[in-house]
C-alpha cells in the first residue's frame, strides 16, 4: 500500500507528537463481546509495531472508546514505519497523532494556538472528550473556552463550523495530562485478524484472488492458501507469483501458510475422459473437492475464492452454481459483484498490482477448450464425472500437495 507520511510540519520541535490515539467504530456495537475484539485489536496493533517498527511504544492499552499508543524515543525516530504498522491493522477507523502536555487549560489555550496559527484554514471547531472527571471543566465547557480563545486570537478572521470545518483540534483529557492532535486518518476499518473464523483463499495468482484475501481479512477472518499449479508442464512462476503476493498480505497480518497443489496429472485424466466443453467447469470442482479437504486439515470452516460475476467464462451465474455444488462447506466471494476496474484499483492501494500484472502460467488455462461451457446444468456435469474416479484423483493430489510455511 502507497502510504503518506504524517505531515510533521505542523509541529515544531516542541511540539513533537508522542502519542497514538486509535479509534475504532464496528468493535464498539459488539456488546458483551466488545471486550473480547478491543483486546484482540491491542494484540494484533503491538504485534504490527513489533513487526514494522521494532521496540518503538512503551505501551498499548485501552482507555475510554479508543486506544492509546504511548511512543518511545525510537518509535519518535521511525515515525512513518510506525503509521506503517498501524495503517496495516485491521479494526482502526481512524488514528491521530498527539502530543501530551500538563492539564492545565492555559497551557492547553496556548498550544493549541501554537499549533494552528500559521495553518491555512477559513473554519475550524474543538472537540474534547474528558475521561478524568477531576478535570474542573466538563467537554462543552472546555471547547468553549479553547475554541473562544483561539476565535479572539484571529480577530474574527476565523469561522467557528461545528459541522465538517477546514481545521478540527482533537483534545483529550486522560489520566494527569491531555492529548492534543489534529486531523484524523483513515485506517483500514474493518475487524480485528483473529476474531472472525479461520477460511482458506484459492489464490490463482491474478488480480482478483489476493484482494478476495484482503477483503476476507478485512473481515477478522484468519487466511490459509491454496495454490494449484501444473508443473511440470508449465513453469515455475505461478508458485513464485503466488509466493511474493502471500508476503504481501502477511503485512497485513494474514498467516504465510500455503498449501503448492500439482493439478497437472488431473487435467490430463479430465481431457481424456470428459466433454470438452466441460473441461473448466470439472476442474474447477475438482479444485473445490481437494481445497475442502486441505481446509477441514487446517480447521477452516469455508473456502475464498476470487469470483465476479461474468467475468470469464467459469463465472457466470450458472457455472458458479455447478462448481458450489462439489462443495460440502461454504465458499465466500468477497468480489461477486466488484467490477474489474475496482478490483485493480484495490490491488494497487494494498500493493498486489504490480505483481499481480506480471505474465504467469493459470493452470486453468492449460488444455482450454475452444469453446467454454457458459450455461452448464448440473445433471449434464454430474453425469460427465461418472467417467472419472473422483475419490482416488483427489487422494492421489492431496498425497503430492506440499505445505510451506513463509
Amino acid at each position: 500500500m502507497t502510504l503518506l507520511p504524517y505531515n510533521f510540519r505542523l509541529f515544531n520541535f516542541f511540539m513533537q507528537p508522542d502519542h497514538i490515539l486509535i479509534r475504532y467504530g464496528e468493535i464498539s456495537l459488539k456488546g458483551k463481546n466488545r471486550n473480547y475484539f478491543e483486546a484482540r485489536l491491542i494484540k494484533n496493533l503491538k504485534d504490527q509495531l513489533n513487526a514494522f517498527a521494532p521496540s518503538s511504544f512503551e505501551f498499548v492499552k485501552k482507555i475510554s472508546g479508543a486506544i492509546l499508543v504511548k511512543l518511545n524515543k525510537n518509535g519518535l525516530a521511525n515515525i512513518i514505519a510506525v503509521e506503517d504498522a498501524i495503517r496495516h491493522t485491521f479494526g482502526i477507523v481512524n488514528y491521530s497523532f498527539a502530543t501530551s502536555i500538563e492539564q492545565d487549560l492555559k497551557k492547553i489555550k496556548s498550544f493549541c494556538w501554537e499549533l494552528i496559527k500559521e495553518k491555512d484554514f477559513q473554519t475550524f471547531r474543538v472537540t474534547c472528550k474528558r475521561s478524568n472527571k477531576e478535570f474542573a471543566l466538563k467537554s462543552a465547557e472546555i471547547e468553549c473556552e479553547i475554541g473562544g480563545f483561539i476565535f479572539e486570537k484571529f480577530a474574527g478572521q476565523k469561522a467557528v463550523k461545528l459541522k465538517n470545518p477546514d481545521c478540527e483540534i482533537f483534545l483529550a483529557i486522560i489520566n494527569d495530562y491531555a492529548l492534543v492532535s489534529l486531523d484524523k486518518k483513515k485506517g483500514l476499518g474493518g475487524l480485528p485478524v483473529g476474531t472472525g473464523g479461520k477460511a482458506l483463499v484459492l489464490m490463482s495468482g491474478g488480480f482478483d484472488s489476493p484482494v478476495a484475501a484482503f477483503n476476507i481479512l478485512r473481515r477478522g477472518v484468519t487466511t490459509r492458501f491454496a495454490h494449484f499449479h501444473s508443473m511440470p508442464y508449465t513453469s515455475k512462476a505461478s508458485v513464485e507469483k503466488v509466493t511474493t503476493l502471500i508476503r504481501v498480505l502477511k503485512e497485513y497480518q494474514s498467516s504465510g501458510i500455503l498449501y503448492s497443489i500439482p493439478f497437472a496429472d488431473a487435467q490430463k485424466e479430465i481431457m481424456l475422459n470428459c466433454c470438452e466443453s466441460l473441461r473448466i467447469i470439472l476442474y474447477r470442482r475438482l479444485m473445490i473437492k481437494v481445497a475442502q479437504e486441505l481446509a477441514r486439515k487446517e480447521k477452516a470452516l469455508a473456502l475464498v475464492t476470487g469470483d465476479s460475476i461474468g467475468q470469464v467464462a467459469s463465472q457466470t451465474l450458472e457455472n458458479i452454481f455447478v462448481v458450489s455444488q462439489a462443495a460440502q462447506m461454504p465458499i465466500f466471494r468477497p468480489l461477486i459483484g466488484t467490477d474489474k476496474e475496482d478490483i485493480m484499483n484495490t490491488a494497487k492501494e494494498i500493493g498486489t498490482y504490480d505483481i499481480s500484472k506480471l505474465a504467469h502460467d493459470d493452470c486453468c488455462m492449460r488444455l482450454m477448450p475452444k469453446k467454454p461451457e457458459t450455461r452448464s446444468k448440473l445433471p449434464a456435469v454430474l453425469e460427465a464425472e461418472k467417467a472419472l474416479d473422483i475419490p482416488r484423483i483427489v487422494s492421489e493430489i492431496l498425497e503430492k500437495t506440499e505445505k510451506f510455511k513463509l
